[in-house]
């Protein structure tokens, strides 16, 4: 496991301590309710792009702290732009709460959102003697099309000069990546016959998709290396006596950067089109949501959370093996951006299971949502507090 590079903050170890001290104290006054958001987000899982108890909830409190709602919100639904203070450096905490179909909050985002909430209410406590803003934005359908990356496009990250999350896991991780990912709706369509008195007259959909599932199957070797592309399909024909004139799948692509991604998406696409070729039917490829970035953790705020959860008496292995994908992704490339694995008592339970939805309203799982909210908040109180790094955050350059 590669060794974390140990930073040094430049700001005096008494002062550090009195902010962190006071961080502390507003986590002590918020932590009933900070928990009480989180078991309720966990207790009442919403699908992607539909969270809207969530983002009551979670707003309800922010305004309970002082928040104030930006006159101009985004465009999902399901989002929210909020902020307290008034200060240059802008610290935005992302705030995500979608569930899984059928099993919940299999990926902890009940945990995710809380840390955040519970840290953007911490670093109110400081803000004004920081001199930064907080801003706390919603951010829906992480699981499914990736809402931090429409509130990029909006142009909510325009004046955020760092951003935060902390993420639900087993163990307590810092430094780590993620895969770029794109998604795909594919539409074959032939034509209809009585598969036993006229199959010469159809054109076969579905044969038009095991041509090109095969094809996938065999482009497998030659794709860059730690690339994945999963297929399904969702539409194969309606009776067997008849051919079937529509088959539609689903596409999944992941590769460690956005540039093998494009590699992949036309080797993809190809294989595809030699399904339509073969069998004479139409083809239509339709993006799903927004392709996902690889994710790029800030070396200075990775280092500071780890840190600052270290005094917490957490023990957070630096590991930057690319793990899953995330919407952050696409954050972390336009701002110096964390995403650490919070963990907690899972049970040996793997991500995306009823077991592992099952731990999160767990005592532990409490725990780590106000231990995440204590290092994202001191992290971000570090880099304020540095001069050279407050200089490198406004200036929008990496460490």
């Amino acid at each position: 496991m590669k060794a974390a590079t140990v930073i040094q903050t430049g700001v005096a170890p008494a002062a550090e301590a009195g902010v962190q001290g006071r961080i502390c104290a507003a986590l002590e006054r918020w932590q009933p309710r900070i928990l009480r958001l989180s078991h309720a987000i966990h207790a009442d899982p919403e699908l992607s792009g539909e969270e809207f108890r969530a983002a009551k909830r979670a707003g309800a409190l922010l305004r309970s702290g002082g928040f104030s709602f930006d006159a101009a919100q985004p465009t999902l639904p399901a989002a929210f732009s909020a902020r307290y203070g008034s200060g240059q450096l802008v610290v935005a905490l992302c705030v995500e709460y979608d569930a899984l179909p059928a099993i919940g909050h299999a990926c902890g985002h009940n945990v995710n959102a809380a840390s955040a909430v519970g840290a953007a209410l911490a670093l109110a406590a400081v803000a004004d003697d920081l001199g930064i803003t907080v801003k706390v934005l919603g951010t829906p359908a992480e699981e499914t099309t990736g809402g931090k990356a429409d509130l990029i496009k909006e142009g909510f990250f325009d004046d955020v000069s760092l951003a935060m999350m902390a993420h639900a896991g087993a163990e307590d991780v810092v430094g780590g990546s993620s895969l770029a990912m794109s998604m795909w709706d594919v539409l074959y369509e032939g034509r209809p016959s009585h598969a036993a008195a006229a199959p010469a007259e159809g054109i076969n959909a579905l044969d038009a998709l095991v041509v090109a599932q095969t094809a996938v199957a065999l482009a497998r070797q030659q794709l860059p290396s730690g690339s994945v592309v999963s297929l399904i399909v969702t539409e194969g024909g309606s009776a067997v006596n008849v051919i079937p004139d529509r088959a539609r799948a689903s596409v999944e692509m992941r590769s460690p950067s956005l540039a093998t991604l494009r590699v992949i998406e036309e080797r993809v696409r190809r294989c595809l089109e030699a399904g339509a070729l073969a069998s004479g039917a139409t083809l239509k490829v339709t993006p799903v949501g927004n392709a996902y970035a690889e994710l790029r953790q800030d070396r200075f705020l990775s280092e500071a959370y780890r840190e600052a959860m270290t005094a917490r008496g957490r023990r957070v292995e630096f590991n930057d093996s690319p793990v899953a994908s995330t919407d952050m992704g696409n954050v972390s490339q336009l701002v110096p951006s964390i995403h650490p694995l919070l963990g907690y008592d899972v049970g040996g339970a793997a991500h995306h299971t009823a077991d592992f939805a099952a731990y999160g309203s767990s005592a532990s799982a409490d725990s780590a949502v106000m231990d995440g909210a204590f290092g994202l908040a001191a992290a971000a109180a570090a880099a304020a507090r540095d001069p050279r790094q407050r200089a490198r955050l406004l200036g929008g350059s990496r460490d």
